[in-house]
């Protein structure tokens, strides 16, 4: 390769990375520009409820203002009617007095003396029976049995003489709310519908008198029974695939549903993002440009000193021309001096360069390893832990949930949900195998009880015709690790085992005590070395060298995924000890894992039942947490059990609600938040302003270490039963 062409591959790799910037450029602008604009209309859709809300305390406050007449005090119905009569808002209006029984003694639509209706039509009576009949109430939608139209209610209670002795109603029809969607002028593609508590559209922006009482879909149900606002993707009642955005009217519990074509979302960060692209390929192009033209001036003088260079390499003296580049030349002129000393020199120099290249070939062996495992452990930590904050939240919902259903059918439903998460906690722990170890998931084991518990699973991957033999030496030594990632380590030992012996041979897993002394390469002391053989085909030396290495693989595509043997190797680095490989082909191939004696007492694994129903605490709880569903799901299930529970949403804003003077008995808090400010930083925080103060940190995966005295640490997702105990005790302890 010409040296031209190196110095523009040199250039192009400096470019490469600004390329792959530009392209996080992009699509950082296009979320940005889609966030920017869903909170836009989150905002609209929140406005758009007050007004609703608005429209309806107006109306209440003309009830509230009739219930006050002197002459409903009286018992002067026809006065009242008069006056009833004349305050009406226009229009389709009617103004209803009834009694406590619930029959009309007057409407503002019928005559005076005319036969009334009987009862009410709405279902006021059933709001009476579920929230008290002395407060304001407001209807769902329902049709008017003298106009036969869609309506709605809104019923305040008439006191006299401090006693409850009539009820005040507004009936109104539903078609003049449409006024309140073309005050808002939404653009013409967006749907803008007010729905009841049953999910029917009282009014609409589009179609209304077609659509109006008809029900939303089951997802927008399903949404607004589980949430007050927010926003979720649907098909709309026409069929066309939309993201709504709905908020509740606080004084109905009525809903504001925005609904915009997913397409019309997309299209204004799509532009942006369009044109910051069209800047960085203009920009690449130049710089490309550039660089050709850099490199074919740079070539010049760079290809004289290969020729001086071939010279020396010769043995020739060099006789070197300067080119008027400082650098090249002085180089050169130490060429030139060096020449005349290579032939003395030669053979010691190539001894050097020689034994120079194998340490530089070991170094960066190594180092690249390194890098390849931090970086495969940096991105599935940063998704292990963004997943175990979604199952924290299902895990707590769940067993809340369990509590309170009774239907055989709900629960078992509650139970096949319990054992999806269970194995998607699973599937979390396996992508942080790489990333650095976590304490919360940390156990004091007998490593002779791991690897017996592990047999079964080890030989279900086993083929048939394969001889497994298991041998645990007496007294060892426990150990610290993760237990969950010790038993895939075996695993995937095993499977690379099987697939080394296509038609069976031995499998022989040996585990013992060991003392080991200092090298370079490792630390000495108390070892316990689990040993894994095979006699299957073995690793030529070229495979060897490479067999630790994350994605290599020597199977057919789809066969593996090259990462069976790096797990294995992340594992023991991450438990403070290391692992060797050692094969020959034809007679097998033995690893073995070295970990390093621990002297702390075995972790007690105490047996936890299903379902169990959580304790009950009390005192005064801190809850730190940024995820607003793990905070929801959380906080109902301290509540339950007997905490009183005050939430913030980050670091700082627990330590200035502890400046400001709050009374906690024990601080909860996630490590991983924003701000500046983290779980481990509160956490040490409290340490020294307030020494006895119990912080308990949840972690569904970090890089930190929490190295704090006192502070005990659980892994998400965990058990709300698990958590209460916890707290409870350590309130209790105060």
């Amino acid at each position: 390769m010409r040296i031209r062409t190196r110095l523009l591959l040199l250039i192009l790799a400096i470019l490469v990375p600004a390329l792959l910037a530009a392209v996080l450029a992009v699509w950082y602008v296009y979320q940005e520009e889609r966030r920017a604009q869903e909170t836009s209309v989150k905002e609209a859709v929140r406005a758009f409820t007050l007004l609703v809300d608005n429209e309806l305390e107006i109306r209440e406050g003309i009830l509230r203002t009739l219930a006050n007449s002197p002459a409903l005090a009286r018992g002067d119905l026809d006065t009242f009617y008069h006056h009833a009569h004349s305050v009406a808002p226009r229009g389709e209006t009617a103004i209803l007095l009834l009694d406590r029984d619930g029959r009309q003694l007057l409407n503002t639509r019928v005559a005076p003396g005319a036969p009334l209706p009987p009862g009410r039509a709405s279902n006021l009576d059933a709001l009476m029976q579920r929230d008290g009949a002395d407060r304001t109430l407001v209807s769902d939608l329902f049709v008017s049995s003298l106009s036969q139209r869609h309506a709605v209610a809104i019923q305040v209670p008439v006191h006299v003489d401090g006693t409850l002795r009539y009820f005040l109603a507004m009936s109104m029809n539903a078609a003049q709310l449409q006024a309140l969607l073309g005050e808002q002028r939404f653009p013409p593609d967006w749907q803008a519908a007010i729905v009841d508590r049953t999910g029917r559209l009282i009014a609409r922006s589009i179609d209304p008198d077609q659509y109006r009482g008809r029900s939303v879909s089951d997802v927008a149900l399903a949404q607004f029974a589980a949430h007050r606002e927010g926003v979720f993707s649907n098909r709309n009642l026409a069929g066309i695939p939309v993201q709504a955005f709905f908020s509740t009217v606080p004084s109905s519990n009525w809903k504001v549903l925005v609904s915009i074509p997913t397409e019309d979302l997309r299209r204004v960060p799509l532009h942006a993002a369009a044109f910051l692209a069209a800047i960085m390929a203009v920009m690449l192009v130049l710089a490309s440009v550039a660089a050709r033209w850099f490199a074919r001036r740079a070539a010049i003088p760079i290809e004289y000193l290969g020729r001086s260079a071939a010279d020396l390499g010769a043995g020739r003296e060099v006789h070197y021309r300067p080119q008027g580049i400082v650098e090249i030349d002085a180089v050169a002129q130490r060429m030139a001096d060096a020449s005349r000393q290579i032939l003395t020199a030669q053979a010691v120099l190539e001894q050097r360069v020689a034994e120079a290249v194998a340490a530089s070939e070991r170094a960066q062996s190594a180092l690249v390893r390194g890098q390849k495992l931090e970086a495969l452990g940096r991105l599935t930590g940063g998704i292990a832990h963004e997943f175990n904050n979604l199952l924290q939240t299902l895990t707590t919902a769940l067993q809340l949930a369990s509590l309170t259903a009774n239907q055989p059918k709900v629960l078992s439903l509650i139970d096949t949900c319990k054992r999806t998460v269970s194995r998607a906690t699973a599937l979390t722990t396996r992508l942080g195998s790489f990333g650095r170890v976590q304490d919360a998931r940390l156990l004091t084991v007998d490593p002779g009880e791991q690897v017996r518990g592990s047999v079964q699973l080890l030989r279900g991957v086993l083929r048939q015709g394969t001889r497994m033999e298991v041998h645990c030496g007496d007294d060892l030594w426990p150990v610290t690790v993760d237990p969950v990632q010790f038993d895939l380590a075996l695993l995937n030992l095993a499977i690379n085992a099987r697939d080394a012996m296509p038609d069976g041979g031995r499998l022989a897993v040996d585990v013992r005590n060991c003392i080991l002394e200092p090298t370079m390469e490792r630390t000495g002391g108390d070892y316990v070395c689990v040993s894994v053989t095979d006699t299957g085909i073995g690793m030529p030396p070229d495979v060897q060298a490479r067999a630790l290495d994350p994605f290599f693989t020597t199977k057919p595509p789809g066969q593996g995924s090259g990462l069976g043997l790096p797990q294995a190797y992340a594992f023991a680095t991450q438990s403070r000890g290391w692992l060797t490989l050692a094969s020959t082909v034809g007679a097998g191939t033995t690893i073995e894992i070295y970990l390093p004696r621990s002297l702390q007492p075995l972790s007690a694994t105490a047996a936890r039942t299903d379902g169990q129903a959580p304790g009950h605490g009390s005192g005064r709880v801190l809850f730190v947490e940024d995820d607003p569903f793990v905070r929801e799901a959380v906080v109902r299930g301290l509540e339950d059990c007997g905490f009183d529970v005050m939430v913030a949403a980050d670091g700082d804003k627990a330590l200035a609600m502890l400046d400001a003077g709050l009374d906690a008995d024990v601080v909860f808090s996630d490590i991983v938040m924003p701000g500046k400010v983290s779980g481990i930083d509160l956490a040490g925080i409290l340490h020294e302003r307030r020494p006895g103060l119990p912080v308990v940190l949840a972690t569904g995966y970090t890089d930190q270490r929490a190295v704090i005295p006192g502070v005990q640490v659980l892994a998400k997702p965990y058990e709300i039963d698990q958590l209460v105990e916890l707290l409870a005790n350590l309130s209790g302890n105060r």
